[in-house]
Parts: structure tokens; sequence; C-alpha cells
């Protein structure tokens, strides 16, 4: 299977013209608990950066009610 996934990218990478990150991870959403720790994770990168002080002063984020 890991092979056959690693095909479907090498062609869909292609297709599209898309150049793959080195050491690029993929992570699967499986779960609620999954999904806020990534959502989470990636609403912090503008602090990481010290673009702002915190999460909530980057305006350039959309949530769904």
């Amino acid at each position: 299977m890991k092979s056959v996934i690693a095909n479907w990218k090498v062609f869909i990478a292609k297709k599209a013209g898309v150049s793959w990150q080195r050491d690029f991870f993929d992570h699967r959403i499986r779960n609620d608990e999954s999904l806020a720790g990534k959502a989470g994770y990636i609403l912090m990168n503008p602090v990481r950066k010290n673009f702002v002080p915190e999460a909530t002063r980057w305006p350039f984020v959309w949530q769904p009610d």
C-alpha cells in the first residue's frame, strides 16, 4: 500500500505541477480532537513568527461558527 500511495503522489504531482517539500509528512485528520490540534498549531504560526502577539490578532483567519 505504501508504494501505491507513493506512486499516486508522484503521478498527481507531475500532473498538477506540484513540487513536494523535502521530508514532507502527510497527516490524516481522523477525529475532532486531531482536527482541533492541527488547527491550533496552524493558528499559532503567526505568533511563532512574531507577526502578532497572540493568534486572535492575526487578521487573515476565518473560522466558521
